[in-house]
C-alpha cells in the first residue's frame, strides 16, 4: 500500500530486493487512485475496500503500508485478522502532536532536507495523477485517524520501520505505534533515508522486511 498519491512504482526498488516472494501494489482512492464522487477516503473505509481486493489464492498476506498509508493497512488487519500474518508499517502517520496542518507542514519541511533530490521528477509525476486535491482531502481524514486504537484489534506482530532522519515519524512515536500492537511487535530504525525509505532505500527495507517475515511470520 503505497503514501498518499503514490503510484505502484514507488515499491519497485523494495519489490526488486525480496526474490522469491510474491508482492502486490494495491492503489485505492488517494493512494495512487483517483477518487470518484462519493468515494470514502477515511482509512477504516479504504481498509475494508483493501480486503475486498484481496485474492482468494492470495491466501494469508502480509500487509507494507506506507505513511498514511500505513493507517489503511492496520484497519484492514484488524477487519479481517484471518487474512492477515504479518503488517509492516513504514513511517505510520499521525502522531497526535503533529495533526494539525501546521504542525504537519514544519515535520515535512524538517524531514525534505534529508530527502533525496532524486525522487523529485517520480513525485511531481504521481501526485498530480491522483489530483492534488484529493490528496489533501484524502490527507485531512488520515490526520484524524487513530493508529493506535486500530492497532488494539490487530492480532499479527507488527514491524514499525522508519529512516533514520524520518520527522513525520520520530522514534518515539514509532515506539507508541507498535507498543499498540500484540506481543512481538517492534521498532526498526534503519540507518539511513528519512520518510521516503520504500522509494529511496529500497533494498534496506526489503532486508528488514525480510528479516521479519523469517523471524515473526509463521510460515512466511
Amino acid at each position: 500500500m503505497p503514501g498518499l498519491g503514490l503510484r505502484p512504482t514507488a515499491w519497485e526498488t523494495t519489490y526488486a530486493a525480496l526474490p522469491g516472494r510474491r508482492t502486490r501494489t494495491v492503489l485505492l482512492p488517494g493512494y495512487g487512485e483517483r477518487p470518484s464522487r462519493g468515494d470514502r477516503l477515511d482509512p477504516a473505509a479504504l481498509g475494508r475496500r483493501l480486503v475486498e481486493r484481496l485474492r482468494p489464492e492470495d491466501g494469508r498476506v502480509v500487509l507494507l503500508g506506507h505513511s498514511a498509508g500505513a493507517q489503511v493497512v492496520a484497519h484492514a488487519a484488524a477487519a479481517a485478522p484471518e487474512r492477515v500474518a504479518g503488517l509492516v508499517l513504514v513511517g505510520p502517520s499521525t502522531d497526535p502532536r503533529a495533526r494539525s496542518w501546521p504542525a504537519l507542514a514544519e515535520r515535512w519541511l524538517r524531514t525534505a532536507r534529508f530527502e533525496r533530490p532524486g525522487q523529485v521528477p517520480f513525485l511531481l509525476w504521481s501526485y498530480p495523477r491522483t489530483g492534488l486535491l484529493h490528496i489533501a482531502r484524502t490527507m485531512d481524514t488520515a490526520r484524524r485517524d487513530d493508529v493506535v486504537a486500530t492497532l488494539a484489534r490487530v492480532r499479527c506482530p507488527v514491524l514499525v520501520l522508519r529512516g533514520r532522519h524520518d520527522r513525520i515519524c520520530p522514534v518515539d512515536w514509532a515506539e507508541r505505534v507498535a507498543a499498540a500492537g500484540p506481543a512481538g511487535s517492534r521498532v526498526e530504525t534503519l540507518p539511513v533515508g528519512a520518510h521516503m525509505v520504500p522509494l529511496t532505500h529500497g533494498p534496506q527495507v526489503a532486508a528488514a522486511v525480510a528479516a521479519y517475515l523469517r523471524a515473526d511470520v509463521s510460515g512466511a
